[in-house]
């Protein structure tokens, strides 16, 4: 579905007054983009997966998200049990993306600056709990000298009013979600969550960061 006929949907106003962005540079260090078409994946946790499934659902060379559960020590996790905040996992979406059509360190851009707030500890927004919490999940060394320079970058230019508090850890297991999760956002455009706290993001990924946008 188009985010023109889901933001008309649940009322483009209301979430133009609670559009969260901050802008940013572009990673000083990348991983240049592939000659070739391929395929790679990249798995990050910024609080409630249902927006961060949909903002890159949404970004240019990315053909899959899927909402899941990561980082924790239980085996096949229940959505009632990673709730509980006694699992270790946390709340997670795998990106799978085409390396010669966007870059990693073009993906934590987007992560960073209107997936979610990298500032806040084991929550986000209404949700608070270590199943909350932000993180990236690095596959190989190249993702995680990425993502810890890009972190050093961000701070040391004061990109945000706090420092950023995002766990980059290694990607050991991904567990996929339910399937009343997978692409909650779509199918449930006028949910008041949805509405105030994650379709701004969709927004501010059209308005702010106009070139990663696919125009789904």
């Amino acid at each position: 579905m188009k985010l023109t006929k889901i933001l008309s949907a649940a009322g483009l106003a209301a979430c133009m007054s609670s559009v969260f962005a901050v802008p940013l540079a572009d990673p000083a260090t990348d991983i240049p983009l592939a000659k070739a078409g391929a395929t790679d994946t990249a798995v990050f946790a910024g609080g409630c997966f249902w927006g961060v499934e949909a903002v890159f659902e949404n970004v240019k060379g990315v053909s899959k998200a899927v909402s899941g559960y990561s980082g924790g020590k239980v085996a096949s996790p229940s959505y009632e049990q990673v709730s509980s905040g006694l699992t270790g996992h946390a709340e997670s979406v795998s990106v799978t993306y085409d390396p010669s059509k966007v870059t990693y360190g073009q993906l934590l851009k987007v992560f960073f600056s209107v997936a979610h707030d990298p500032t806040e500890l084991n929550r986000q927004g209404p949700d608070v709990g270590t199943q909350y919490r932000s993180a990236i999940f690095f596959s190989n060394p190249e993702q995680q000298r990425v993502a810890k320079a890009y972190i050093a970058q961000l701070d040391a230019a004061k990109a945000f009013r706090k420092p950023i508090v995002t766990e980059v850890v290694p990607f050991k297991t991904f567990y996929e979600a339910e399937a009343y999760h997978q692409d909650y956002l779509v199918h449930h455009p006028n949910q008041p969550y949805i509405v105030f706290n994650d379709l701004p993001k969709l927004v501010a990924l059209k308005k702010e960061l106009p070139a990663l946008y696919a125009g789904k």
